[in-house]
């Protein structure tokens, strides 16, 4: 298995639209291959659809806070790792 790299946590969650704000702590682009884990969540996803300040970008870096679409239900303080 690929070495994993905690590169955010997540701080908020917006179920109605399954969107979570990740704090990063490194590079992630879309296309990116994540894989979120928590107390009770455990999935892998890849990137397709990152935001920040209302419009779509494409790389976020180290220190955005950033909006991305989860297919799964995140919650905060999960910790988000790229593959």
């Amino acid at each position: 298995m690929a070495e994993e790299k905690q590169i955010g946590k997540i701080t908020h969650y917006f179920s109605n639209i399954n969107v979570g704000v990740v704090e990063l702590s490194g590079v992630l682009k879309k296309g990116d291959a994540i894989h979120v884990k928590g107390a009770t969540t455990d999935f892998e996803q890849s990137v397709e659809s990152m935001q920040m300040d209302g419009k779509d970008i494409n790389q976020a870096k180290k220190g955005d806070a950033i909006g991305v679409k989860f297919d799964e239900k995140v919650r905060e303080g999960d910790l988000v790792f790229k593959k």
